[in-house]
């Protein structure tokens, strides 16, 4: 299976942030996180053909954000949060870096002013 024409990565964080980098599958994510649904429930708000639909749910797939009951292809599907945590932990550890970076900058720089990266990952 392919991205774009580039081969899915193997790596669980490398296939999520690829398959979360499409706004059609963030927005695929939104529709599941409100509950299990079918392909071509998931297909009606996009003006696109259900291949081009299943081929999104493929690549959600393959990164394990969505899943469906083994055996049952036409089923619906459902969300899968585990990679998402493993996203927002490695993300996470790095914002926490670049907090301390960006506070070290400010002291050197005598700027005190400034909201902190904190403060805005904590109003979103």
């Amino acid at each position: 299976m392919t991205l774009h024409g580039a081969p899915i990565p193997s790596d669980v964080l490398s296939r999520t942030l690829a398959a979360l980098a499409d706004p059609t599958r963030r927005s695929i994510l939104e529709q599941l996180s409100l509950g299990p649904a079918s392909v071509g429930r998931l297909a009606k708000p996009y003006a696109m053909s259900q291949p081009a639909i299943s081929k999104h749910i493929k690549v959600l797939e393959a990164a394990g954000l969505v899943s469906q009951e083994p055996g049952n292809r036409l089923g619906p599907r459902r969300l899968e949060l585990g990679p998402f945590l493993k996203a927002a932990e490695w993300m996470d550890a790095y914002a926490r870096i670049w907090e301390t970076r960006l506070k070290h900058f400010t002291r050197r720089s005598g700027d005190h002013g400034g909201p902190s990266v904190t403060s805005r990952r904590s109003k979103t």
